[in-house]
């Protein structure tokens, strides 16, 4: 395990190390573990030269945090429903949500629907198309089936209806895998890029931090420089395509390891239970 946990681990460590490196040292290579020639310059170049980067980041954690807050709402009620012995829809809505894991709409009706509902160009695309997904609602409705279906009989005897159900008994109960759901769909709309290709390219104020981050990679594998002129007319190169792009790549990385942490007990949980049924 400790082999497996150095193997791991040190991918990410040389990413922070040359993040930290010089420019001009970073060309000649065999950074590993300790940066040669330390230096902010990097973090300076892609936050002070791109603003896009900036925009990038504030969109990417308000469509992280509504996103998230809101598919758990959606997510949890809708599988609170399904779970219900007594829905007579509840098999034919499960099996429905079952067929979207195996089989897709493909990208062209997918475009047409957002096309459709007028959503191109706007923040709500990154909102809506993302709020349910069928292994989400699977994971919750499994962990509510193994509640003891007494406490919500018992809750309206004492005149309680399903809402009040919902939001005082089952979903404090739910908390272990409301935290993988959450972690989920944070994780999810953290890392997505390709649907801010397809439906905001054309609007730099709705960019995503990946989106940015694909674009450098995407300028450095084309051989795209960055240099500047000194006093004396002379190029000096103070960033380049690789220590950029890992620059980059730790900032876009940072705020969901920060996260995980905090949910990862949640996380674990969340999985066991409700996987075995007694």
């Amino acid at each position: 395990m400790t082999v497996v946990l150095i193997i791991t681990i040190y991918p990410f460590i040389q990413v922070i190390a040359i993040s930290f490196n010089d420019a001009t040292d970073t060309v000649r290579g065999g950074i590993h573990l300790w940066p040669r020639k330390f230096t902010l310059n990097n973090y300076k170049e892609i936050f002070s030269s791109n603003t896009r980067i900036v925009t990038g980041f504030m969109v990417s954690v308000a469509r992280t945090v509504i996103g998230t807050i809101i598919g758990i709402i959606c997510t949890a009620m809708l599988a609170y429903t399904i779970s219900r012995k007594d829905y007579v829809f509840r098999k034919p809505i499960t099996i429905l949500f079952v067929i979207t894991m195996y089989v897709s709409g493909g990208m062209i009706p997918e475009y047409m629907v957002i096309k459709g509902l007028g959503l191109i160009g706007h923040f709500s695309v990154y909102i809506w198309p993302m709020i349910l997904s069928g292994f989400n609602i699977i994971v919750l409705r499994s962990f509510i089936d193994n509640l003891p279906y007494e406490l919500q009989e018992s809750a309206k005897i004492d005149g309680a209806n399903d809402f009040t159900i919902f939001y005082k008994i089952i979903f404090p109960l739910c908390l272990p895998v409301i935290a993988t759901v959450a972690l989920f769909l944070a994780v999810g709309q953290w890392n997505s890029w390709f649907d801010t290709y397809l439906y905001c390219r054309s609007n730099d104020a709705l960019t995503t931090l990946q989106y940015e981050l694909m674009k450098v990679i995407d300028n450095a594998a084309a051989g795209v420089k960055a240099a500047d002129v000194n006093s004396q007319g002379i190029k000096q190169v103070t960033s380049n395509p690789e220590s950029i792009k890992m620059a980059i790549t730790v900032v876009t990385t940072i705020p969901i390891v920060c996260v995980y942490p905090f949910l990862q007990r949640y996380f674990v949980s969340g999985m066991t239970i409700g996987a075995v049924k007694s």
